[in-house]
C-alpha cells in the first residue's frame, strides 16, 4: 500500500480518468506529492484490513484450459483486470483483496460440500496453482482469503464414511463416532432442526442445507481442533484469512454457543497470523450480527438486495437516511468491539444480482457504487458486478442463476453452471465496457481510485450529515488529523445545500466528483453551498 501513497495522486492527476484533482504549484517529487493541498509523503504507511475485496465465485470466472470451467489459473491469468501492481496505469479495477468461493475437492459445481479440505477440486487446478496466486496476490498487495465451510462437509467426505462406520460397528471408542451431530434412530428430532435417517447405522444425522451436507459436531474437541489444523495449513501457505460460510448455524438457533466457539477460532487463528482477515456470514439483521461482531466482522446484509440499504438509497431515495443508519451501525459495532469492521455489499453468489433491479443505464448500478464503496470499512464486490452481470433464482428456483458466467469478450471458454437456466444476460462484455468512456466498469475503476487517494474515507471517524428537507446526505470522515467530506446526490434533480447546515468545518475544494452519467451531473462549491448536478456524489477537502 506504501507505493500507492506514493504513486497515487500522479495517477488521479495525469491519467485523465480523474480531472478534479489539480497539481500544485511545483514540481512532484518521489518524497512529497501534494493534491488540493493534502501532502502525500513517503513511509506513509496504510496498509491495514480496511481493503476493497472481490468475491470470486471460481468455477464461473475464468477458464484457463479449455474445458468451460473457471479455474485457478484463470484467475491468475486475470489479475491484470484485477490489480495489474501498477497505480499509475489506471488500467486496472484497483481490487485490494480476492474472496475465493470453496476450491476444495467436492462433487458439485458449487463446492459447499467438501471431500477433502486439503485437496484443491481437479477441475480448479492443483495446490501449486493456490501457491502461484497467493504469491501473484501478496506482490500487489492484495489480500487472499478462502471460502472455508465449516458448519458441514459433503457426504463423500472420508470423516463422514467413518463416522458411519464406526456407528454400524457399534465402536463408540472411533475417533470419529461424534465427529457429526446424530440422534439415535428413533429419537425426536428438535423443533426447527432438520435431520435424516441413516438405515444402515440406525441413527438420523443433522442435515439442515442438504441430505448430502452433514453437519459436524462441535462440542467434539477433536472437530475443533480439525477445523482448526485446517486453517493453519492454509494460513502457513501464505492465505491472509477467510470468509466462514453458515457462521450462524454450528449450533442451531443458539447464538451465545456459535459466539464461543467463534471467539476461540479466532483468537487462535491470531495466534497463527495476527492480521489474519476474517468476515462471516451471518445472514439476519443487524442485532443478530452484532453478536457475532464481539469477536469477528460480519456482512452487514441490511445494506444488500432489491430492499437493502444501498439499492433503496440509489433508486433517488434519501442519502442523509442512508448516512444515519451508517453512523447508527458504526456506533452500535464499535461499542461492541472497537476492531469490528462495516462489511456492506449489495449482492452475492446467494442472492439475485444487483444488474437485475439496479440499471446501469439510468445510473442506478453506479449510484449504488458510490455509497458504498465510498463507506467506510471493507466493501466486496461480486464478481462481475461492474459490467452490470445479470441473474435471478426465479422460477427455476436454482441459484446456479445467480453465478452465472463472466462474460469477458475475449475468448474465454467460461461457461455457466450446470443447472442454470437464465437466458436475460447482459450485451456487454468487461471488453466492451473497458472500452467505453463512462461505462458501468470505468465507473467502479474510478470510484476504487478516489477512494485509494481518500484513505480518510475507510478509516476516519464517521459523522453524518443530513440536511433539512433535502434527500442530499453524506458523512465527515477524520483520520489522522485530516477529514473529508463525501456528499451524494441520489436523485434525478439538481440539489443545493448549505454546508453550515450540517457542519460547522470549512471545505475549500471539490477534490472528486463522481458522476453517475457522464456528462450529467457535475458539482460546485460557492462558500459554503454546494451545488450537486442530478446523480452525483462528491468528495470535499
Amino acid at each position: 500500500m506504501k507505493r500507492f501513497c506514493l504513486w497515487m495522486a500522479v495517477t488521479l492527476l495525469f491519467s485523465g480518468i480523474l480531472p478534479a484533482f489539480s497539481a500544485a504549484e511545483g514540481s512532484l517529487t518521489k518524497e512529497e506529492i501534494q493534491v488540493d493541498g493534502v501532502i502525500f509523503q513517503d513511509g506513509w504507511d496504510v496498509q491495514d484490513q480496511h481493503r476493497v475485496f472481490y468475491e470470486i465465485f471460481v468455477g464461473s470466472f475464468s477458464d484457463s484450459d479449455g474445458d468451460g470451467t473457471g479455474d485457478l489459473r484463470g484467475i491468475i491469468n486475470r489479475m491484470d483486470y484485477l490489480n495489474d501492481g501498477d497505480p499509475q496505469s489506471g488500467k486496472s479495477l484497483g481490487i485490494e483483496g480476492i474472496w475465493l468461493t470453496p476450491v476444495f475437492a467436492s462433487p458439485t459445481y458449487h463446492k459447499y460440500d467438501v471431500t477433502d479440505y486439503y485437496k484443491i477440486d481437479p477441475a480448479f487446478g492443483t495446490m501449486d496453482d493456490l501457491k502461484e496466486l497467493i504469491a501473484l496476490c501478496h506482490d500487489r498487495d492484495v489480500k487472499l482469503i478462502l471460502d472455508l465451510p465449516l458448519n458441514h462437509t459433503g457426504s463423500q467426505n472420508r470423516w463422514y464414511k467413518n463416522f458411519v462406520n464406526a456407528h454400524i460397528m457399534h465402536n463408540p471408542a472411533n475417533d470419529y463416532y461424534d465427529f457429526y451431530t446424530w440422534l439415535d434412530g428413533d429419537e425426536a428430532s428438535p423443533s426447527g432442526r432438520h435431520f435424516d435417517k441413516v438405515q444402515q447405522a440406525g441413527i438420523k444425522v443433522e442435515t439442515n442445507f442438504s441430505s448430502s451436507m452433514p453437519e459436524l459436531n462441535f462440542d467434539n474437541e477433536k472437530v475443533r481442533e480439525t477445523a482448526l489444523d485446517i486453517a493453519r495449513y492454509y494460513l502457513e501457505m501464505g492465505v491472509d484469512g477467510f470468509r466462514f460460510d453458515a457462521a450462524k448455524y454450528l449450533y442451531l438457533g443458539e447464538h451465545d454457543k456459535n459466539v464461543a466457539f467463534w471467539t476461540w477460532y479466532i483468537e487462535e487463528l491470531k495466534k497463527i497470523n495476527p492480521d489474519v482477515y476474517t468476515v462471516a456470514e451471518v445472514w439476519d439483521g443487524d442485532g443478530i450480527t452484532n453478536r457475532y461482531a464481539v469477536c469477528m466482522n460480519c456482512f452487514r446484509f441490511a445494506t444488500s438486495q432489491t430492499e437493502g440499504l444501498i439499492a433503496a438509497t440509489a433508486k433517488g431515495g434519501d442519502a442523509g437516511r442512508f448516512a444515519r443508519e451508517t453512523q447508527r451501525y458504526l456506533d452500535e459495532l464499535k461499542a461492541i468491539n472497537p476492531e469490528a469492521m462495516n462489511i456492506p455489499f449489495i449482492a452475492n453468489h446467494d442472492t439475485d444480482r444487483a444488474a437485475g433491479y439496479l440499471s446501469m443505464s439510468n445510473g442506478r448500478m453506479q449510484m449504488a457504487a458510490n455509497l458504498y464503496l465510498l463507506s467506510p470499512g471493507s466493501p466486496f464486490i461480486y464478481y462481475g458486478e461492474e459490467i452490470g452481470l445479470r441473474g435471478s433464482r426465479g422460477g427455476e428456483n436454482t441459484d446456479a442463476n445467480r453465478r452465472l458466467a463472466m462474460k469477458w469478450g475475449d475468448g474465454d471458454t467460461v461457461l455457466d453452471p450446470a443447472g442454470s437456466t437464465y437466458a436475460k444476460q447482459t450485451p456487454y462484455s468487461a471488453k466492451d465496457l473497458l472500452e467505453m468512456k463512462g461505462s458501468l466498469t470505468n465507473h467502479y475503476k474510478k470510484v476504487l481510485m478516489v477512494r485509494k487517494a481518500n484513505p480518510e474515507i475507510a478509516r476516519g471517524t464517521y459523522t453524518a450529515l443530513a440536511f433539512p428537507d433535502s434527500k442530499a446526505g453524506g458523512f465527515l470522515s477524520e483520520w489522522n488529523g485530516r477529514t473529508v467530506a463525501v456528499i451524494h446526490n441520489p436523485t434525478i434533480e439538481t440539489l443545493s445545500v448549505d454546508l453550515k447546515d450540517a457542519t460547522d468545518l470549512s471545505f475549500t475544494e471539490i477534490s472528486a466528483v463522481l458522476e453517475c452519467l457522464a456528462g450529467q451531473g457535475g458539482a460546485s462549491l460557492d462558500g459554503t453551498v454546494l451545488t450537486l448536478g442530478s446523480q452525483t456524489s462528491v468528495v470535499l477537502r
